[in-house]
């Protein structure tokens, strides 16, 4: 209760001083300003708390950001449910779960995961949302920026970010419906920016698995096309990110072959949100029921069609992920 009074407070205070009331000035600060938010994650070394706060849920995290010429390093750890830390060089991670000793080695693109919400270039977000700048604010001790991001069509919610002055670093996000309702919101609780780099920290800690059961998930890069699928209809402005086969699982452990078989993932992105259309063998002891389920800003829809079973999820309105479900056809 006291992190949504306090997210609703910031908000309104956020709201009351337009930094400027020429639209052309306006839109100008803006593109800045999102230019600099999808840069700062890239050059800033940084050490914090984020809490997230979803479906009437509340979690938090620490996470240590560390920049090495073109190399990321990154230190993620839940501070709520099991125990685990999550290592990412780059586009290599390690999930340790220091219970059951099991980590897990993949290749995974962390997209629009806070505070690197930006997946692309200012061009495309300003096609598909309005951004103007609302004024300043403090987040966690910083002066920050707040621009609201508003979907020009049915496909989107909308956005509320603060960037930080100084680095442009996202310190808070908000997912708003059409009618500017919080559905989820993200926030550095305390942050300090500009630590020293310690990449050596999360190198040493991804290659020190002795005593671990390590898997490591098989994957490889497809099509849809190449699998015998294709989508039509599909909302303007969410282009294709990736495509993997989900083969099972390899490692030094029993759990060398998944149980439910392969499963084809593709994910799309209109710059800012994204959305996952997962495809895999139907299987009536496992998928019992046709569903639509919301946690926060995410929606989830699953769907049988024919032989396959269909789930969908992404931080978009209901209408965008029906689109996705009901626009894949099978063509072999």
């Amino acid at each position: 209760m006291l992190l949504a009074v306090a997210l609703a407070d910031a908000a309104v205070g956020a709201g009351a001083a337009p930094a400027a009331t020429d639209p052309l000035v306006e839109a100008r600060e803006a593109r800045s300003w999102l230019s600099r938010m999808h840069d700062a994650t890239g050059q800033r070394n940084f050490l914090g708390t984020f809490v997230v706060s979803a479906g009437g849920a509340v979690y938090s995290s620490r996470i240590a950001h560390y920049c090495d010429g073109a190399n990321q390093y990154e230190r993620i750890e839940p501070l709520d449910g099991l125990k685990r830390q999550v290592y990412r060089h780059n586009d290599q991670v390690v999930s340790v779960w220091p219970h059951s000793r099991v980590a897990v080695r993949e290749t995974r693109q962390l997209m629009g995961q806070f505070p690197s919400l930006l997946s692309s270039g200012v061009g495309r977000i300003v096609e598909h949302y309005q951004v103007r700048p609302l004024g300043e604010a403090r987040v966690a001790g910083y002066e920050a920026q707040v621009l609201l991001l508003t979907p020009r069509d049915g496909y989107r919610f909308g956005h509320r970010l603060w960037a930080e002055k100084g680095s442009g670093l996202l310190l808070r996000a908000e997912v708003l419906d059409e009618h500017e309702v919080v559905l989820e919101a993200s926030a550095f609780s305390e942050l300090l920016i500009g630590v020293k780099p310690q990449p050596e920290l999360v190198a040493r800690a991804m290659k020190q698995l002795d005593g671990y059961r390590v898997e490591r998930p098989l994957l490889e890069t497809t099509e849809l096309g190449a699998e015998g699928w294709s989508l039509r209809g599909a909302p303007a402005g969410f282009e294709s990110v990736s495509s993997v086969r989900r083969a099972g699982v390899s490692g030094d452990g029993p759990q060398a072959v998944s149980a439910q078989g392969p499963v084809l993932q593709a994910i799309y992105s209109d710059g800012l949100t994204h959305v996952s259309v997962f495809i895999e063998p139907f299987q009536a002891a496992v998928h019992r029921r046709e569903s639509m389920m919301s946690m926060g800003a995410t929606q989830t829809l699953m769907r049988r069609q024919g032989d396959w079973w269909i789930t969908v999820v992404g931080d978009v309105p209901v209408a965008t992920l029906r689109s996705f479900a009901f626009g894949l056809e099978r063509q072999r």
